[in-house]
């Protein structure tokens, strides 16, 4: 259902007050003013703290930094047709006591007389009293279709050079996924005087925008990603899954009925590669990366932290399809600390875990987490995530192949000199980390003798590494235990 069918029956089941979640205002009150053409809602008011009712035919500017009289007016204008009331800047005012008497009092008022107040705000913020007579509505950001539209018109009325091709047209549209309209036509508008036209630059320029918006949230990192599943060493079932998996939210896809995936569970010690994976199958689906940092969720407030998770899932699924990287889970909702918190820790991991299960638009979640013990049981139940995979420590034959990457990348036209083969015999209990670490240790040597590094550097380096796997060797043997005992499926 379109917001705009979901609100004319809200307005016709004379529901009184309609809270509408959104940061656009403008685009709201145009939505807002094309809905009810042609219906029976002829009058709009507008009305804002500073300015009081803009369109007010009695006396303009009534009501101006005035709530309570903004509310009278409301409840003494005469109208033969249903009218609707938008107030703006009124959230704040919700807490009041003469505010929110106010608003009960107009309830009865509001239903006989066909009049519905619509309050806008970016965030929910309702006093209990009140909640039974208000209605949550929430107003998307700009759908592909939208941008579309809007996209169109731009090209019509900016001087641009050139034709716009259809593939860069549609990785505008995608780029601009998760933007407000206000902002691509700023960031198209900059676009055009840069570059005199849309191209792949204005691609680039779309994608910082939207890094600048992500980051100004402090909850996601949007990260740009060139690894792919052959940067990963091993890990053959899990590539075969996720290569079975490509293409998932394709219109051929959706047209042949296939199920949206909800995403991974990756678990496994420091440096086994989970990074590496999340950053891999964004690259190979040509999907946006969001890293969530989990702690960011959690704020000092009562009710901030279930706040900061609503405004983490409206973003990723305003960026859907895409992928969303929930990095060290087990450090957050480790479940040992649950009720140490007055419970706010249960609060959030019970709205996250209730999105996983869920939610419907393509956002395909890879959750890591080193330590399966610290998990609460919630988490790993089956209908959280797709598929949960144990990545341990690599096999020889493994170590040889993450050796060869790591050496392609740092020499790519001598990679075949090295040893690689002598190398993974004596890397043994290492990590595709620790592998790595030891070629860059290598290099450094060699570099501050002015020479090329060799296979001998590297083995230096091997041995004056203690890997993770011996400085806890118990925690680690008993988690690779657990993976072997059948109970997890190994990447």
């Amino acid at each position: 259902m379109t917001f705009q069918e979901e609100f004319l029956i809200l307005l016709k089941a004379r529901y009184p007050i309609i809270y509408i979640l959104t940061i656009e205002e403008d685009r709201l009150e145009y939505t807002i003013r094309n809905t009810i053409l042609n219906q029976s809602y002829n009058n709009l008011y507008v009305w804002d703290f500073i300015e009081g009712y803009k369109m007010n035919p009695l006396k303009k500017e009534f009501g101006k930094r005035n709530p309570l009289e903004a509310l009278e007016f409301i409840n003494k204008i005469n109208s033969k047709t249903p009218s609707l009331f938008l107030l703006k800047d009124f959230k704040r005012f919700l807490k009041d006591l003469t505010i929110s008497r106010k608003l009960k009092n107009l309830i009865q008022v509001l239903k006989i007389q066909q009049k519905t107040i619509i309050i806008l705000d970016s965030e929910v913020e309702i006093p209990n009293d009140l909640k039974d007579h208000i209605t949550i509505l929430k107003f998307n950001l700009p759908t592909p279709k939208e941008i579309k539209k809007e996209l169109l018109r731009l090209t019509k009325n900016l001087t641009i050079q050139g034709q716009l091709s259809q593939a860069i047209f549609e990785k505008v549209i995608q780029a601009c996924q998760g933007l407000s309209l206000e902002k691509i036509r700023r960031v198209l508008g900059k676009a055009v005087v840069i570059y005199k036209q849309i191209d792949q630059n204005s691609i680039s320029l779309i994608l910082e925008e939207k890094r600048q918006v992500i980051s100004q949230t402090q909850l996601l990192e949007f990260w740009s990603v060139r690894s792919t599943l052959k940067d990963v060493g091993g890990a053959y079932n899990l590539k075969q899954w996720l290569n079975a998996r490509t293409g998932i939210f394709s219109e051929d896809a959706n047209n042949y009925g296939l199920v949206t995936p909800k995403g991974l569970l990756l678990i496994g010690m420091q440096g086994s590669g989970k990074s590496l994976i999340a950053k891999a199958v964004a690259y190979e689906w040509k999907l946006p990366l969001l890293r969530l940092d989990v702690g960011r969720l959690f704020g000092g407030v009562v009710g901030e932290s279930e706040s900061r998770v609503r405004e983490m899932i409206n973003i990723a699924e305003a960026l859907a399809p895409c992928v969303l990287w929930v990095d060290e889970i087990d450090k957050a909702f480790n479940d040992s600390e649950q009720n140490l918190d007055n419970g706010t820790t249960s609060r959030v991991l019970a709205t996250f875990i209730t999105w996983l299960a869920e939610k419907i638009l393509p956002v395909f979640v890879i959750a890591t987490a080193n330590d399966i013990y610290s998990l609460p049981l919630e988490i790993l139940r089956k209908g959280r995530f797709d598929e949960i995979f144990f990545l341990g420590i690599p096999t020889i034959e493994e170590r040889k192949m993450i050796y060869e990457i790591h050496l392609k990348r740092f020499r790519p036209d001598t990679w075949h000199k090295y040893d690689s083969k002598k190398l993974s015999k004596r890397a043994r209990k290492f990590s595709g980390a620790e592998i790595e670490q030891t070629i860059i240790d290598a290099m450094y040597v060699a570099f501050s003798e002015r020479r090329e590094f060799t296979t001998n550097d590297i083995l230096v380096a091997i041995k004056e590494t203690i890997p993770i796997l011996e400085m806890d060797p118990l925690r680690t043997q008993v988690i690779q235990n657990w993976a072997s005992s059948g109970r997890i499926r190994v990447a």
